[in-house]
């Protein structure tokens, strides 16, 4: 009796019949892994279930939030040391940060935001990224 785990067509579960079907990226790739039994590539096949709307080049925010602990001073300090701001800018969003409650400080790629938001966290400022709207 052939072994029925070994077979490409087997079923993944019990009960289960057809092709196997594995998902890669908005794809359904049908049938065995690919150049295992034709030498070819397996076929790709759309599927609406699984796809996704990805905007690569949407920006994400970096808010920096107020926060009772640091000094204004301070703050206008980590604004010119992180994003190289003069000092009217970096003042002028500190005190948007004091008022407002927030600021948008920057809107970047989302490697860039993360990175951001790291050397603001380490400087003891709280902030957060969000996906530009």
């Amino acid at each position: 009796m052939p072994d029925r785990a070994s077979s490409p067509t087997s079923p993944a579960r019990p009960g289960r019949t057809g092709p196997r079907v594995v998902g890669v990226r908005g794809h359904r790739v049908v049938g065995a892994a690919p150049g295992v039994l034709s030498g070819q590539p397996a076929p790709l096949v759309d599927d609406p279930e699984t796809t996704t709307d990805i905007d690569p080049d949407r920006p994400w925010d970096v808010i920096v939030w107020d926060d009772p602990v640091n000094l204004m001073s301070y703050v206008v300090w980590v604004f010119m040391r992180v994003f190289s701001f003069p000092e009217p800018v970096a003042r002028k969003l500190m005190l948007e940060v004091h008022r407002e409650g927030k600021s948008l400080v920057a809107s970047e790629p989302r490697e860039r935001a993360e990175l951001y938001l790291q050397q603001l966290h380490g400087y003891g400022l709280q902030a957060t990224i969000q996906r530009a709207a």
